[in-house]
């Protein structure tokens, strides 16, 4: 019983996170205007990588040329609480400034749903031990082929 409740608060966990993570980078995305810095209407090899050499002077707070661990927390931390603020704009329906269970975003839950039944190997409706040791080891070679793993 312990195993089903905690792959269930790990299922939610990940796809709640995965999801709002996904939602948000998309959003942090520069559109074409911002990248085109010339405004001729095509994008330069130059230009785009204007646009790392700006993020990484925006996280060298110090100015040396170098990201300390303090300063790639503190950038990380600052685009976490960028894309929070955003998600919390998008989604509090009631106007509280708080996100409440049925205002979070649901497209994940088709995900939840599809992994869930990826990993009950046998369709009982619960994942055994073996079931999810398959399963996470599924995942970790999906991981290794041509994705990195940023963990």
């Amino acid at each position: 019983m312990k195993i089903k409740i905690l792959m269930a608060a790990l299922l939610s966990g990940l796809v709640f996170t995965a999801g709002a993570v996904s939602a948000e980078n998309h959003r942090e995305r520069p559109d074409f205007a911002t990248l085109d810095a010339n405004g001729d209407g095509a994008l330069t090899l130059d230009e785009l990588q204007a646009r790392g050499a700006a993020r990484f002077a925006e996280a060298d707070a110090n100015g040396d040329g170098a990201l300390s661990a303090d300063e790639m927390t503190a950038a990380a931390e600052a685009r976490g609480a960028d894309r929070v603020a955003r998600m919390i704009e998008r989604h509090d329906e009631n106007g509280d400034g708080l996100l409440q269970h049925d205002e979070l975003p649901t497209r994940g839950q088709d995900r939840a749903e599809r992994m869930f039944e990826r990993a009950d190997a046998n369709d009982d409706g619960t994942i055994s031990e073996e079931e999810f040791e398959v399963a996470k080891e599924r995942m970790r070679e999906h991981r290794g082929n041509g994705r990195k793993d940023r963990g």
